[in-house]
C-alpha cells in the first residue's frame, strides 16, 4: 500500500514547494529531479519549467515531467521527482532520465524508493523500456533506492561537470516491466 501520491505542482502547493525549496538549502543539499528550483525565488517563477528551463539550456533543454511525491495522511511535500526524456548526450553520461530528492527531515522513511516505484509505470506509459538513473558513488541511499526498483549497474565514470560530490557517477538502467 502506497502511503505517497505523485501529483503534478499546482498553486495549492506553492507555499509547500518553497518551504521544501529552504530545508534543502539550509540543510546544504542539492535539490535533484526539482527543475532548478534552487534558482528561483517565487513558486511562480519555478512553475514556468518549459520556458524557464528552455532558456537556460537552449539547444541542451530536455522537457520533464516534475512530480510532487505528497504524503497522503497529512498532504505534506516530502519529496519531488521529474522524468527527462529523451536523454541527450550530457543526461545520457552523467544524468539520467530520472531525478528525485527527500526533504530532510522526511529522510530514512522509504520514501526515494516509493516515488521511484510510482513513477516506473508513468515513465512505461510515455513509451519508454528502460530508464537510467545515476547516482554518486558514495551515495548509499540512492544506491540502494535504484537497486531495490530493479537497477543494474552499467558503469561507473568520472564525472567532471560539477555534480558529483565524490568525483564519481554511477550509471544504473532499470528495465520497465509491460
Amino acid at each position: 500500500m502506497h502511503t505517497l501520491k505523485l501529483i503534478r505542482p499546482t498553486q495549492e502547493y506553492a507555499d509547500q514547494v518553497m518551504a521544501y525549496r529552504q530545508e534543502m538549502l539550509d540543510n546544504g543539499d542539492s535539490l535533484d529531479g526539482c527543475a532548478a528550483l534552487e534558482d528561483t525565488n517565487s513558486y511562480a517563477e519555478w512553475a514556468d519549467f518549459e520556458g524557464r528551463l528552455r532558456e537556460r539550456y537552449g539547444e541542451g533543454y530536455v522537457p520533464s515531467d516534475v512530480y510532487l511525491a505528497v504524503r497522503k495522511s497529512d498532504d505534506r511535500l516530502v519529496g519531488m521527482i521529474d522524468f527527462r526524456r529523451p536523454l541527450t548526450e550530457f543526461l545520457l553520461r552523467f544524468g539520467g532520465n530520472i531525478g528525485y530528492s527527500v526533504r530532510p527531515s522526511e529522510r530514512g522513511k522509504g520514501y526515494a524508493g516509493e516515488m521511484l516505484s510510482l513513477l516506473l509505470p508513468k515513465c512505461r506509459e510515455a513509451g519508454e523500456n528502460r530508464v537510467l538513473l545515476t547516482c554518486d558513488a558514495d551515495n548509499e541511499a540512492s544506491r540502494r533506492t535504484i537497486i531495490k526498483n530493479g537497477g543494474v549497474l552499467e558503469n561507473q565514470v568520472e564525472c567532471d561537470a560539477a555534480l558529483s560530490r565524490c568525483g564519481m557517477i554511477q550509471r544504473y538502467w532499470i528495465t520497465l516491466k509491460p
